[in-house]
């Protein structure tokens, strides 16, 4: 082992590294994260807590001031707009090349996506009739993939692959759906003229891409100064101009897998030979050429959109979401009239449309089409632990508490959401866990 490998640095980022490639982590994180919101939300800094997230921050010229928005509006706009891009790049990279690559394999965690988002839509509906709180139907339509995923792999191995690939395919069908909503119904009044820019920058975008651009720095400029400025003073969610931005991204390699194996070995022969500095810990002049060359051909062999998401996914993970938790999920339960919170049925509507909606819609739309012999369940994959899959998918943390805050302007109506959101999330995880869990011992 080098002296660097060594070095006091290393026994502290090495065990936070571990902790990050771990695939529980990020739920992990999330839930300290909502934890520690509700403590702040009813602890005695309640009023600096709400009124942090109030301050504005904009910019000043000539005397004018823009994009003058609340600290809350830019987490929900700005922040969670990188979230929904690492959305889009994942949704991408599995049309491309992953689950949803293959009709056949992706048929049936697509049938239950869309059984998960159209039957608690409809219970909360039912539920409330009222036209000032009929927006909120979208709010239970959400599956939370990180806090799905992060309880599932606390199972580890005693889950088959074939059953965490189903659900990572059908949160990600489930985010195409959320996003399809907000776009559909959750859209201000709309400017013509910004949204119009917004798509001439994303047709460069898409040009850029037929011919050939691999550059991110150029992708990042036209996606976030030009597509989604445009979007964010158009009148349609922010968010949205991150997924069309991330489906732009090129998904193909410049050299193929057999061409870069030959130029890497050539590489090393090269590097081998090459002068250098024995005694000295640097690299000559010679050794640096290759070194660079053997960078080059890897940037070449890595598509730019799989690159972006490896880089990005743990600052969304460990930061964004941490921080959309934060500003979001803090409930005053000290403050809440018991009266008040049921004074309608959004509390009730949201809860039972994910906790019974997501169940009923994901198991009865797989069951049927399993029945209707239009596709075979994976292989490890019975009624019990499609039912586990479906109280996990009523995990709806993340965006239903995104679009809980786009569907209702009266403060309550969102304290409602949440709570609902809170506890249906809460009990569909551990009945989840517990549901896949009791599976793996009987088959023991």
């Amino acid at each position: 082992m080098s002296k660097s490998e060594n070095a006091p640095i290393e026994k502290v980022v090495r065990p936070i590294q571990k902790f990050i490639q771990q695939e529980k982590s990020g739920g992990l994180v999330l839930g300290i994260s909502v934890v520690l919101a509700l403590i702040l939300a009813n602890s005695p800094w309640h009023h600096e807590y709400h009124h942090f997230f109030e301050h504005r921050l904009g910019f000043q010229f000539d005397g004018k001031t823009y994009l003058d928005f609340s600290i809350h509006h830019w987490i929900n706009d700005g922040l969670m707009s990188i979230f929904f891009f690492v959305v889009g790049l994942e949704l991408k990279r599995e049309l491309v090349a992953g689950e949803l690559s293959n009709p056949r394999k992706a048929l049936l965690p697509i049938v239950a996506a869309i059984g998960g988002m159209l039957v608690p839509a409809l219970i909360y509906l039912t539920l409330n009739s009222d036209r000032e709180v009929q927006s909120g139907w979208g709010i239970p339509m959400a599956t939370d993939i990180a806090f799905a995923l992060g309880v599932l792999y606390l199972l580890g191995e005693r889950i088959p692959m074939s059953l965490k690939i189903f659900l990572t395919a059908l949160a990600i069908v489930d985010d195409l759906g959320a996003v399809l909503v907000i776009a559909l119904f959750y859209t201000s009044d709309i400017s013509i003229t910004n949204l119009s820019i917004g798509f001439l920058f994303l047709l460069a975008m898409y040009i850029g891409n037929k011919m050939g651009v691999r550059s991110v720095l150029y992708y990042a400029l036209l996606g976030i100064g030009g597509v989604w400025m445009a979007f964010l003073l158009s009148g349609v969610h922010a968010t949205i101009a991150s997924v069309l931005a991330a489906f732009t991204i090129p998904a193909d390699v410049k050299i193929k897998e057999n061409i870069f194996i030959a130029r890497i070995k050539k590489h090393l022969d090269q590097f081998a030979l090459a002068d250098s500095n024995d005694k000295i810990p640097t690299l000559t002049n010679s050794q640096l050429h290759v070194l660079e060359q053997v960078l080059i051909d890897t940037n070449h062999a890595i598509p730019p959109l799989q690159r972006l998401e490896h880089v990005m996914h743990p600052f969304v993970t460990f930061l964004i979401l941490p921080v959309f938790a934060i500003a979001n999920a803090g409930v005053p339960f000290l403050d809440i009239d018991p009266q008040q919170i049921f004074s309608n049925n959004v509390a009730i509507g949201v809860a039972l449309g994910l906790l019974i909606g997501k169940v009923v819609g994901v198991v009865g739309f797989t069951w049927m089409f399993v029945k209707l012999k239009v596709a075979p369940f994976p292989n490890g994959m019975n009624m019990r632990n499609l039912i586990g899959l479906g109280l996990l998918a009523s995990i709806g943390f993340t965006m239903s508490l995104f679009i809980s805050q786009l569907a209702f302007v009266e403060e309550i109506y969102r304290v409602q959401a949440k709570i609902g959101i809170f506890g249906a999330s809460t009990i569909g995880g551990i009945l989840g866990y517990f549901v896949l869990n009791l599976q793996h011992k009987t088959k023991d």
